[in-house]
């Protein structure tokens, strides 16, 4: 995982990573991590890469928070995959005002790109 924070004329990035992961997980906590790093409450633009991450919080999480933590398939209630993760980024996003916002990953935005580049050097092993 890896982000690229900007505030005014201050730059910082950070990455890390796990082991036997997933990338959704890595998108998580990219966000996550983003969103920690910050010193006190802020009024945040999160951009990512993540159709996942984007979909998830602000589509899909407030339908899974209704029904239990729960992702309904049918008529059957389902856990959450990476439940721990999006409960976390959730308490996070009502510490920060945060909007979130896609955009198209390898099509030449520099801090996505640095952020690509941060994330896959951070890969263990």
């Amino acid at each position: 995982w890896a982000a690229v924070l900007i505030w005014g004329p201050h730059r910082k990035e950070i990455a890390g990573g796990e082991e036997d992961t997933t990338n959704n997980r890595m998108e998580l906590r990219a966000a996550i991590e983003a969103l920690k790093a910050l010193k006190e409450p802020a009024e945040v633009d999160l951009y990512t890469d993540s159709a996942y991450l984007k979909q998830g919080i602000t589509e899909w999480l407030p339908r899974w928070k209704e029904n239990g933590w729960k992702r309904r398939q049918g008529r059957r209630l389902l856990p959450v995959a990476n439940e721990d993760l999006w409960r976390e980024l959730d308490r996070l996003t009502k510490v920060h005002r945060v909007r979130f916002h896609w955009l198209a990953g390898h099509a030449g935005q520099p801090e996505n790109e640095r952020a690509d580049r941060l994330a896959r050097a951070a890969i263990p092993g």
